[in-house]
């Protein structure tokens, strides 16, 4: 099953109120298609993840859209996103957090990013046709 949801940012509406539609979405079609209870969980702390980067931090840049695709696989979902905000790569751009430091030692920012990597397989980016084109494959019982 494969199925997509736009978001349109609100000019001065907080990025956490995208997140009830996007909840929504994962759980309508994890119903739809029986999910595991685990890739519910995965796939949403995925996407809240990333487009409260994306709201947060494109928006600067003339966000105007984001596009949310899930396709459902044997125990996966493939996840694209597509925005028009900055290019900005999530996979090279941001430094990995030092988790083995002690907690004070540690940089503000990153552990999200470094979730997203964790908890999903063959991540990829381009920057096409002025827009960010990121995907991923979340898979259960990882």
């Amino acid at each position: 099953m494969r199925r997509s949801l736009n978001i349109t940012p609100v000019p001065g509406a907080a990025a956490a109120e995208a997140l009830p539609r996007i909840v929504a979405f994962v759980e309508e079609m994890a119903e739809l298609d029986d999910w595991a209870p685990d890739l519910v969980l995965r796939s949403n702390l995925i996407l809240e993840e990333l487009i409260l980067n994306t709201l947060t931090h494109g928006r600067t840049s003339g966000l105007s859209d984001i596009e949310i695709t899930l396709e459902s696989g044997p125990d996966s979902v493939a996840i694209t996103l597509v925005d028009d905000g900055a290019a900005f790569d999530p996979l090279t751009d941001e430094t990995a957090p030092g988790t083995d430091l002690p907690l004070a030692e540690r940089s503000i920012g990153g552990l999200g990013l470094h979730l997203v990597r964790t908890m999903a397989e063959d991540l990829t980016y381009q920057h096409a046709d002025g827009k960010n084109h990121l995907s991923l494959v979340a898979r259960s019982g990882i």
